[in-house]
């Protein structure tokens, strides 16, 4: 995985600007896997596509995360401070092959076989127009094959305990495609889970980071006339002399 530039995070950044949640995770994806084409990436499982953007995120911003959750019962807001590596203890599946991806599931009467999530099946389902559809959506798109007792069935024909089944089994098989932290309110002691998802996290420290760095250039570039290029090959402990002799 290939360390960025401070420019080439920006373009991944201002790319990233009129995209859905979906293809941004690509376009990081893109930039840091110089040579793998994005439909590669795209057909990685979710869990993969996040244990790579795991990595991704702790070249550029570290191994450390500190975010806020809220408690279900009390609304107290409770800090989120742990290591990506505790994350990763859970790892998704490494590189599988076809074979791999296809998983068997009998129950009752039925015998199916599906495939994990990936990327295109998410972008179909983040254009559905209720979380319901969503789900279908992408239970339509992973269904290999059904049955009932020998007869052929539909996804939306499956019974909600074998959907369930479904779910569970492809959460044990990519467990990185579906991050829960947990933990106790300090104020009134309830237990709480809360899901963790590295894109919408990620992108937000990008934009961040990316707002700070372009008010950097803001300033340098109006005091003494350099060019954004010339600005963000500096190193920051340089750059921040020149900030702090402008203040």
């Amino acid at each position: 995985m290939q360390a960025l530039s401070d420019a080439d995070l920006l373009d991944v950044w201002e790319r990233g600007l009129g995209q859905g949640a979906v293809q941004r995770a690509l376009s990081l994806l893109v930039a840091a896997s110089p040579g793998r084409p994005i439909d590669e990436l795209a057909r990685l499982s979710v869990g993969q596509r996040d244990a790579a953007l795991l990595q991704f995120r702790t070249r550029v911003f570290g191994p450390r995360v500190v975010s806020v959750t809220k408690c279900q019962a009390c609304g107290q807001e409770t800090e989120l401070n742990f290591e990506i590596a505790q994350i990763m203890n859970a790892p998704a599946i490494d590189a599988p092959t076809e074979l791999e991806l296809t998983l068997q599931l009998e129950m009752d009467v039925y015998r199916v076989r599906f495939r994990l999530p990936n990327s295109h099946d998410l972008r179909v389902a983040e254009q559905a127009a209720s979380d319901e559809d969503a789900r279908h959506e992408l239970l339509n798109r992973c269904l290999l094959a059904a049955d009932c007792g020998g007869v052929p069935c539909s996804a939306r024909e499956l019974p909600p305990e074998i959907v369930r089944a479904i779910s569970e089994r492809m959460s044990e098989t990519d467990p990185l495609a579906d991050v829960r932290l947990s933990g106790t309110c300090p104020r009134c002691g309830a237990e709480w889970i809360a899901p963790f998802d590295i894109v919408s996290y990620f992108w937000t420290e990008l934009s961040a980071w990316a707002r700070r760095q372009l008010r950097e250039v803001h300033l340098l570039a109006s005091a003494y006339g350099w060019s954004e290029a010339e600005i963000l090959a500096l190193g920051p402990a340089r750059r921040g002399m020149y900030l702090e002799l402008l203040e």
